[in-house]
């Protein structure tokens, strides 16, 4: 059948030389594609313990959490996820059965069972676990408020954990429920590190004074240690102005903490879990696959710089 005139149906195909913006676009994720291949990251031979934490909803911490340590997986680094969250969205997303007879975070918190024999490995990598979370977990809040140490019970778990491991861990990665109860104490004083996701949208930076508030009681009666370290911006549109201004705004308020690479809103990212995958695995070479690759470079990258500047001013 005869195309009409001024239909050409090889246009979107033929982008050599085009210079529309979905051109570009796709030129600069070939490029980025193409720097990862040969970008060479050193890991510090230390555990770093992050928790991502946001008590605003829907801003992806489980998300950001479960695709960062993918990423972090895939660049040779050895990750333990822990999921706080009794939603269990992250064990999901990691492929890790967390049906109530199985022991999970909730047995290590209440009961005292050691992190090793709840631990699992994803089918995505053997150098990916999770310390899965099950239905039992809702209840821990109330069930914790009459234990012994109820906010270090975690840390004591963790440390003991990391103590008998032959191989050390390069990360754990600690998913909070989006509440300041007492799971996400919990995590604050497990962790030296925080790392909030925040969505690009209106409101993005409401409730950050209050989460910030929490983390100064922490530092000053549970875990001095405890730091801000790292914003990832997630759901990023750069079509618009909203998107900018709002990362503008974080930036000038966090300019050493928010990483440069930024998440994009991506439905690769949307669609992996429902697969029991991270983007990494369910397309590695998508615009949010690639995004998390570069922010997991950027986090060592960014910790080896540091390093080496501790180390100067130390000589």
């Amino acid at each position: 059948m005869k195309q009409p005139e001024n239909e050409n149906v090889s246009a979107p195909f033929s982008l050599a030389g085009d210079d529309t913006p979905l051109a570009r676009e796709l030129a600069d994720l070939s490029a980025r594609r193409r720097a990862l291949a040969t970008t060479d990251v050193t890991l510090s031979g230390r555990t770093r313990v992050l928790t991502v934490s946001n008590q605003k909803g829907g801003v992806g911490k489980t998300t950001t959490t479960v695709n960062m340590a993918a990423a972090l997986t895939s660049v040779g680094a050895r990750v333990l996820v822990i999921d706080l969250d009794p939603q269990g969205n992250a064990s999901t997303a990691l492929s890790v059965p967390h049906t109530a007879d199985i022991p999970s975070i909730y047995d290590v918190l209440i009961d005292e069972f050691p992190i090793a024999e709840i631990v699992q490995v994803s089918p995505e990598s053997p150098n990916l676990l999770c310390a899965p979370s099950t239905i039992h977990l809702a209840g821990a809040e109330i069930e914790l408020v009459s234990q012994v140490a109820r906010e270090h019970r975690l840390r004591t778990a963790l440390d003991e954990y990391l103590a008998s491991l032959e191989e050390p861990l390069d990360f754990v990665l600690i998913d909070c429920p989006p509440s300041l109860g007492l799971l996400t104490i919990n995590a604050f004083v497990a962790a030296t590190e925080l790392l909030i996701p925040i969505q690009c949208e209106y409101y993005a930076l409401e409730g950050l004074s209050q989460l910030m508030g929490t983390v100064k009681m922490i530092q000053k009666h549970l875990n001095p240690s405890l730091h801000l370290s790292t914003i990832v911006l997630t759901m990023y549109d750069g079509r618009t102005r909203l998107a900018q201004q709002v990362a503008e705004e974080v930036r000038q308020h966090f300019p050493r903490e928010v990483l440069r690479t930024v998440i994009p809103r991506s439905v690769r990212v949307s669609e992996a879990p429902s697969f029991g995958q991270t983007v990494i695995s369910y397309d590695g070479q998508s615009a949010g696959a690639v995004a998390y690759r570069e922010a997991a470079v950027e986090i060592i990258n960014r910790d080896a710089a540091a390093g080496a500047s501790d180390t100067e001013e130390g000589s």
